[in-house]
């Protein structure tokens, strides 16, 4: 069975909504759990739960919070509930980490217990994005800020082999963020990182511009760390805007609120395509390991799905198929 170390502590809603999300978790799926964290608390907070036999607690004393530099962190507080997770797939314990805490403390914490998976400069982070018709996977959304055409063209391989494997796309389509399709078009590193790709072994389509992400254009596609990121936080703030906005609307009069009863299950499926807790978590490919990122607002929901997705990903061997990145 599946073993997954998760950071009980890390998030802003730790640790009762990581708890609570576990424990709906082990009802569903074939894994067992390992909560890293306060034992008394974690203690005290199953203890309210029923169906536990899956769930077992791993102490750690320390907790970095979502403020301190990542690296630091990381060296001073040795017996962190992060450090402590990543210990546990080190050791064989466990198959798999999530944390909902600091990014760049698990990303660190990673690299300095784990290493990356060889062929791999820099490890990226993945989230996937919905679309009109299916999913699209964007890398890299934040781990990296300053790239080279080399780094981007190593995230195409390995969002083209974690789409294939993972999200079992056949031979996915790669598409290179810019701000045109032209060749031509972008600053020096997407032109040289363009050059790149079209000569690599992978499904390049060329460049895809931002407002062809959410048409499903491309199945993956590739940015340094800095466009991402704000790729990444624009998009949560719409998906937001628009649940509120309808909500306002629909809320306005009796007639509005009558169509909006209507409506429920329409509402219900937009939720499931807009909101990140239905996605769970990112995976930070290139790491020696199965890491998954939770977003720090997540609660049950979001952490459940999250144990879904990492789930799949050691069943598909997903570290092992990222080897393949060096023969790209």
């Amino acid at each position: 069975m599946i073993r997954i170390a998760i950071d009980a502590m890390g998030g802003d809603y730790a640790p009762a909504e990581i708890v609570k999300g576990a424990v709906e978790a082990t009802t569903i799926f074939p894994v067992n759990i390992l909560l890293v964290g306060d034992e008394k608390e974690l203690l005290r907070l199953l203890s309210k739960h029923k169906n536990i036999e899956s769930i077992s607690i791993v102490h750690a004393s320390q907790i970095i919070r979502m403020d301190e530099a990542p690296a630091s962190a990381v060296k001073l507080k040795k017996d962190s509930s992060i450090n402590v997770a990543v210990k546990l797939v080190k050791s064989g314990r466990a198959d798999a980490i999530i944390s909902a805490g600091n990014t760049g403390a698990l990303m660190a914490a990673s690299l300095f217990g784990l290493g990356r998976v060889r062929g791999v400069d820099r490890p990226a982070i993945a989230t996937v994005f919905p679309t009109t018709g299916k999913d699209v996977l964007l890398l890299d959304m934040g781990a990296n800020v300053d790239c080279k055409p080399k780094n981007i063209l190593q995230f195409a391989q390995m969002g083209s082999l974690y789409a294939e494997h993972v999200m079992h796309i056949s031979n996915p389509k790669v598409g290179l963020l810019n701000i045109g399709e032209e060749p031509s078009k972008g600053n020096e590193l997407t032109i040289e990182s363009y050059n790149l790709l079209k000569s690599s072994r992978i499904n390049f389509i060329g460049n895809v511009e931002s407002k062809e992400i959410m048409a499903g254009k491309a199945d993956v596609i590739v940015c340094d760390g800095f466009i991402g990121n704000l790729i990444l936080k624009f998009g949560e703030s719409i998906g937001q805007m628009v649940v509120r906005l309808l909500k306002r609307e629909l809320s306005k009069n009796p007639i509005t609120k009558f169509a909006a009863f209507l409506l429920l299950p329409a509402f219900k499926n937009l939720r499931k395509v807009i909101e990140y807790d239905e996605y769970g978590a990112a995976p930070l490919l290139g790491i020696n390991g199965v890491c998954y990122k939770a977003h720090g607002r997540a609660k049950a929901r979001a952490i459940k799905n999250a144990i879904r997705v990492t789930a799949e990903a050691v069943k598909e061997r997903i570290v092992h198929c990222l080897s393949m990145v060096e023969e790209g």
